[in-house]
């Protein structure tokens, strides 16, 4: 398993990341894995070289990190604890949100759950667009200076709130994020726009959620005789689980098919092959899988050794391109000769 830097930080993570989501059975389109299949697939994970995992006190209420630091209790020094903060853990007015009083105290939550003094990574699961974001910043350099952080990041902000959050972090010389945890998927690449050239720009890591698309990359879909998605009986998409949304199917098929034409040539799966491509990616550092079953868990972890060719990464990346969106058209119409290295994320794979 191939390790790198984490951003500008002397962190070096595993380019796979154990997600717990599925952990304790609160979000049901994910699973339901309880202590012994947590175990289990922890185990798995360490043996493939995996070093990082990832929760978040959102997940089933806490009763994912509950999981991850009995899971752990005797390997902590084995690994890197992840987790977040944001989503509601109550019904009171404080129970949520980013301000110093919920940030503070969720984050000792989270200690007391997952068994250990530090939390490796604790980052900021959503944008909080009540509180100014210096107080958010000022509560984690609390936690980094009594020493129950080691490094901060943030997740699912936009390309103007992490720009905001950076620039208060200098200003008023507060701790700064070393990565940023988003959705990125050969499904939906909307992130080159702005999310990835920052993460070039500033030196962060990137580490990626459900880059399977919530499984429309993993093989599994197929389009109906209607156009609608069809799968497995149970799957995800065919609930009432919209995360992330279809917006543009005929794309999706387009590259499934292509997907499931290397697949076929590789004699692996089309999710190893998905995965696989975002290992390619210069700014992705990690990519976060998690599973329902043991056998999905060994399938996705086996992608951190596939090589795709170029041939193969130039399909992927023709038929899953998407439209250039304002002002991003204009610039490749007329400033083509003046983009700088981090305009190239998103220029670069243009053809």
């Amino acid at each position: 398993m191939e390790h790198r830097a984490l951003g500008r930080s002397g962190l070096k993570v595993s380019t796979m990341t154990m997600g717990t989501a599925s952990f304790g059975g609160g979000l049901a389109a994910f699973g339901d894995t309880q202590l012994e299949g947590a175990k289990r697939q922890l185990a798995m994970a360490k043996e493939a070289g995996v070093t990082l995992v990832d929760t978040s006190d959102a997940y089933s209420n806490g009763l994912s990190e509950e999981i991850v630091g009995e899971a752990l209790a005797d390997q902590r020094d084995d690994w890197l604890i992840a987790t977040k903060v944001r989503f509601p853990m109550g019904e009171g007015p404080n129970d949520r949100g980013l301000s110093r009083h919920h940030v503070i105290r969720a984050c000792e939550a989270s200690l007391r759950r997952l068994r250990t003094d530090h939390i490796d990574l604790y980052q900021l699961h959503e944008w909080d667009g009540q509180t100014p974001v210096e107080e958010t910043l000022a509560a984690l350099q609390h936690l980094v200076d009594s020493g129950k952080v080691r490094y901060t990041g943030v997740s699912n902000f936009s390309g103007w709130h992490l720009m905001k959050t950076l620039g208060a972090a200098e200003r008023e010389h507060l701790v700064r994020p070393v990565a940023q945890q988003i959705y990125y998927t050969l499904e939906s690449r909307e992130a080159e726009n702005e999310l990835l050239p920052v993460a070039a720009d500033q030196g962060l890591g990137v580490l990626v959620w459900s880059p399977l698309a919530g499984g429309l990359l993993s093989g599994k879909y197929t389009r109906g005789a209607d156009g609608s998605v069809q799968g497995p009986k149970g799957s995800r998409h065919l609930g009432d689980w919209s995360e992330p949304p279809i917006n543009t199917p005929d794309r999706l098929f387009a590259t499934i098919d292509v997907l499931r034409e290397i697949a076929d040539g590789r004699g692996v799966s089309g999710a190893q092959v998905a995965l696989a491509w975002l290992l390619t990616r210069s700014t992705v550092t990690s990519v976060i899988v998690g599973a329902r079953t043991d056998e999905q868990l060994a399938d996705n972890l086996a992608a951190a050794s596939l090589e795709l060719t170029a041939d193969e990464v130039s399909a992927l990346e023709q038929v899953s391109r998407q439209p250039l969106q304002y002002p991003y058209w204009h610039q490749s119409m007329t400033a083509s000769d003046r983009l700088g290295p981090s305009d190239q994320v998103l220029h670069s794979h243009l053809g």
